[in-house]
């Protein structure tokens, strides 16, 4: 098929275009680089066979809804996003224009095209707001207590208006806590790249509040096999995407420390205000639906992204 990723140049859009090329599909990636990077897409641009086309591009622009009517996806893959929650908080609008306004464009531009699918990147962190229940199924109430939750909860109203009013076929995925190699950092799941970050550098790492907050962190190879699956699965559907397993911030050092080969002692520091105390998805709908479940243990995964690091640095 003909597939178009936006935000293909970023940790886990450029994973799955990865993916999706080497199943033999033709590639377009939409990305505007103001946080993904060409060098995520090096390889793929360099192998030969590969049908990948890069298209420098801001998702809020109304040039979007033409790149698509003429590329004529048969699936669009929609990761593009302005994906920090405090940054939505302090700029709401601007969170909107990309998050709303980008995923209407694309939504636009999809029809344009005659696109049957889209798969859209969902957030499991924001949506459901404070849980009620551990792990978090998707009945739960959507209740997103900042800019960027209720801006990802609108655009998955979109999207099921779409599907009424003009036959786009849609699957959102509300995606936990994801890690791996090619992380930014900065991101909300972004501890564990910072944790690899310093421990390899021999540098303490550190943990605010007691270490006991937990999140669903699920490895991006996992992921990107859900996304894949959606291409012809999960229509009209809201399915989590998370391992069902809490991990606590004191249990991620230790497994990443152990990884790295070394007893440095984690530094604590105050908490910070507004986080969650724990956060956990269940998955099952995705394992009914899609055939799909993460297999990635927290060690392999802790172990690759030091290997992946480690290969950045060195």
């Amino acid at each position: 098929m003909r597939a178009l990723v936006t935000g293909g140049a970023g940790f886990i859009g450029s994973t799955l275009v990865d993916r999706l090329l080497a199943e033999g599909h033709a590639v377009d990636v939409v990305d505007d680089l103001s946080t993904g990077s060409l060098s995520n897409l090096a390889e793929a641009r360099s192998t030969p066979g590969y049908e990948l086309t890069f298209h420098r591009l801001d998702i809020s622009e109304p040039a979007v809804i033409e790149l698509l009517a003429h590329r004529k996806p048969e699936v669009v893959f929609h990761l593009a996003a302005q994906a920090d929650v405090r940054v939505s908080v302090e700029r709401p609008a601007f969170d909107a224009q990309v998050n709303v306004i980008g995923t209407l464009n694309v939504l636009e531009g999809a029809r344009e095209a005659g696109s049957r699918k889209v798969v859209f990147a969902a957030s499991g962190g924001t949506l459901y707001g404070e849980p009620e229940k551990l792990p978090v199924p998707e009945s739960h109430p959507q209740r997103p207590l900042s800019p960027y939750g209720v801006a990802k909860k609108a655009a998955c109203d979109y999207l099921a208006a779409y599907r009424e009013l003009h036959g786009i076929e849609f699957t959102a995925l509300a995606l936990a806590n994801i890690y791996g190699p090619r992380q930014d950092p900065h991101g909300e799941a972004g501890v564990v790249a910072i944790f690899a970050g310093r421990l390899l550098a021999g540098e303490p790492c550190t943990i605010f509040g007691d270490g006991e907050q937990t999140r669903d962190f699920v490895y991006v190879d996992d992921v990107v096999d859900a996304f894949a699956r959606a291409a012809n699965k999960g229509s009209g559907l809201l399915m989590n995407i998370g391992t069902g397993v809490e991990t606590s911030v004191n249990q991620l050092y230790a497994t990443m420390a152990d990884a790295a080969g070394t007893d440095l002692p984690a530094i604590y520091a105050p908490p910070r205000p507004g986080e969650l105390a724990r956060s956990c998805l269940d998955p099952r709908r995705a394992e009914i639906h899609l055939g799909w479940k993460s297999w990635t243990t927290m060690e392999a995964g802790a172990g690759e992204v030091l290997r992946w690091f480690g290969s950045q640095t060195g």
